[in-house]
């Protein structure tokens, strides 16, 4: 139960002066339903202004607050702008323009004959001195309007600064005083401001100590908390799995493993023989085999008599799983079956019945297999694919399932730099593949210019008569009004007329039965091309596909790049990835195509991305890979994240944990920032 200290924060933003329905939509779209978001809801930057006495002091291009005397109203003959012609206090013109609808709002604020403080930025318009649509217009002729340095907040349609600066003020009225949660000394050392001073701060632009504070206290509560799993995880009682290899003498694999695989299949195989539960991470590259280790690990619990299941986060991927895993069980006489959202009547029930009784050995499907009405016999083994599309909440909820709490393994096939991989991953072991099975061939990697968009048509239909495959990707699913991006639908449309039904389209707004229907046409061969956007970076597996395609690659991360480019070359044909570049190349832009060409290795593709991209993108749009922080910065997560992790176990091993003064103020961080599993975690153990 959330502490009564915090209620305050976890209001609805209704409550605030101003919000009705018509502005709740603006403020969802960007995650503000409470004042807490709010309070969080930081700028992106600060407009600095100058208060100046005469616009000579003014340079163009400089935002700036004056006094101006409104002279003259001009009225547009047609469409053309409403411009009011005002003076300064010696006699210097300057024009203030407004367009459309907003020359109402200047009629009203600067009439005629009186004096006002403007603000905003000075143009120059021909030989006139011009501010196009002031951001301020004070009527109080005693003092400048506004702040010298104003936030600029991220907004959606429907949201104004104005608005959003406003919002943000009453937010910042209803914070309460916290007690401290981070250690005296670390405080007395950087010399930040305390909780609440810190959050005004930072949305006035004060922004070293005060941004540093924040992320910090984000930082710690996610520490903290994956902390409390790890030690919670200990605490309790699992089932010592010991397998006898007689199950795993059966597989007829096609090749050797890998001293990856041998090294993790053996780095598991001793945390199942403990009587603890296993939490281990399994980072494994594009191709590195992590299928196979997946299986061995279910196979030891299968021989030491228990149950094992594989989650995977979408129906295509858990019926791909389930297709290769059945090949490769062959002769082994272990019984699996797939269970997914669209398994209904008899089939389910026989599923249900065989999970119960122990006759299903290993389950492969959606969330679906962990569905109140889903039992099983002696389920000690889950292995979780895909592990950043599932949050460490719904892991928790899987250990409900055993009769004791089962082994977790947990498998991402993106690669993550060493500095994120303690920030998402900090309760769990970690086992790295990271070498390639011998044999499989590189994958030939160029760059094109756009302009040869006809020699890649042209290429991509002699790659088609021949029978094989291919992908299409696109950075967009719309045409956009400001960018000139290849769209997916505008793609999919112009190659259809040259290739006809041969063409599929997948992006993420079609609905799931028509995305399946699409995947499951190319995956059958029954298309030979597929244009998609990054819905397909992991997950599809189609041997017979061997040229990729990327339009605007640029537009990408190289850790993006690098798994699009995984969906070829899993066959024995050889495989050519299509980095299509735009004229517009960036200097980060034209060395992360470089690094293409150059590797292939996901690992050092990942480190480089990090560096590449700074704290600006961090990892991309949302991509796989990303960190689960809101506020800290790339910069500050490299740079906070060691400490914070440090404090964390200081708070858990030397100060009592959750227990004691700073232990029930770290309790209230954990609440605060939504990490509050970590508590319900420690009440239950």
């Amino acid at each position: 139960m959330r502490p009564e200290a915090l209620n305050s924060l976890f209001v609805e933003v209704e409550a605030l002066e101003g919000v009705g329905p018509k502005l709740r939509k603006p403020l969802e779209k960007l995650g503000l339903t409470r004042i807490r978001d709010l309070a969080y809801h930081l700028p992106d930057r600060f407009v600095e202004r100058r208060a100046i006495t005469n616009l000579d002091e003014a340079t163009v291009g400089e935002n700036v607050i004056v006094a101006l005397t409104v002279r003259e109203h001009r009225s547009p003959s047609g469409r053309g702008p409403f411009r009011i012609i005002a003076e300064d206090a010696i006699g210097n013109t300057c024009t203030i323009t407004y367009f459309g609808r907003a020359s109402y709002t200047g009629k009203k604020q600067l009439p005629v004959g009186e004096l006002r403080w403007v603000a905003g930025r000075i143009d120059q318009y021909g030989q006139m001195l011009q501010m196009v649509h002031p951001e301020h217009v004070s009527e109080d002729s005693s003092a400048p309007v506004g702040q010298l340095c104003e936030a600029v907040y991220p907004l959606s349609e429907g949201l104004t600064q104005g608005r959003a600066a406003g919002l943000v003020a009453q937010a910042l009225k209803s914070l309460p005083d916290l007690p401290e949660w981070i250690e005296p000394g670390l405080i007395a050392k950087t010399g930040w401001p305390i909780w609440r001073a810190a959050l005004t701060e930072a949305h006035r632009g004060v922004n070293g100590p005060a941004r540093d504070r924040l992320a910090y206290d984000e930082l710690f509560a996610n520490a903290l908390a994956l902390m409390l799993v790890r030690e919670s995880n200990r605490s309790q009682r699992g089932t010592p799995l010991v397998g006898d290899g007689s199950l795993r003498a059966k597989l007829k694999l096609p090749f050797a493993l890998t001293g990856a695989q041998a090294r993790s299949i053996s780095e598991i195989e001793g945390d199942l023989a403990q009587a603890s539960p296993m939490l281990r991470l399994l980072q494994g590259d594009v191709g590195s085999g992590k299928t196979v280790v997946a299986l061995s690990s279910m196979l030891i619990a299968v021989e030491a008599g228990a149950q094992a299941a594989l989650l995977a986060p979408t129906e295509i991927l858990a019926r791909q799983h389930y297709e290769t895993l059945s090949r490769m069980l062959q002769g082994t006489g272990v019984e699996i079956a797939l269970l997914t959202g669209r398994d209904k009547g008899k089939a389910r029930e026989a599923i249900l019945m065989g999970l119960l009784g122990g006759s299903i050995q290993i389950v492969v499907g959606t969330h679906a297999i962990f569905q109140d009405s889903v039992a099983y016999k002696n389920l000690a083994l889950v292995v979780i694919d895909e592990q950043h599309r599932f949050g460490v909440g719904q892991r928790l909820m899987l250990a409900r399932k055993g009769r004791r709490a089962p082994h977790t393994l947990a498998m991402t096939a993106t690669p993550i730099p060493r500095t994120l991989t303690l920030a998402q991953y900090g309760e769990m072991e970690v086992s790295k593949l990271d070498e390639l099975p011998p044999g499989r061939q590189a994958i030939d990697t160029r760059v094109v210019a756009v302009e040869r968009m006809d020699d890649v048509v042209g290429a991509l239909t002699r790659h088609i008569e021949t029978g094989q495959q291919a992908y299409w990707v696109c950075p967009m699913v719309n045409e956009s009004e400001t960018d000139d991006l290849a769209a997916a639908e505008a793609r999919y449309a112009a190659l259809k007329e040259r290739f006809g039904d041969a063409v599929a389209l997948v992006h993420g707004q079609l609905r799931p039965e028509v995305k399946d229907a699409a995947m499951e046409r190319f995956s059958r061969g029954e298309a030979s091309l597929l244009v998609a956007t990054t819905v397909i970076e992991v997950g599809v597996d189609v041997p017979n596909a061997t040229l990729m395609v990327i339009e605007q690659a640029e537009r990408f991360g190289l850790a993006q790049l690098h798994q699009l480019r995984g969906r070829v070359g899993r066959g024995s044909g050889k495989s050519t990835c299509l980095l299509l570049r735009g004229n517009q190349l960036s200097e980060t832009g034209r060395q992360r195509l470089a690094l293409m060409r150059e590797t292939q290795d996901g690992f050092r593709l990942a480190e480089e991305d990090l560096q590449l991209r700074g704290g600006g993108e961090l990892l991309g749009t949302r991509q796989s890979g990303d960190t689960p922080f809101r506020i800290a910065s790339l910069e500050q997560i490299t740079k906070l994240l060691p400490l914070a992790h440090d404090d964390a176990r200081l708070l858990i091993e030397r100060d009592g944990g959750l227990s004691g003064p700073r232990g029930e103020a770290a309790r209230l961080l954990l609440y605060l920032f939504e990490r509050d599993w970590g508590v319900q975690l420690l009440r239950s153990g």
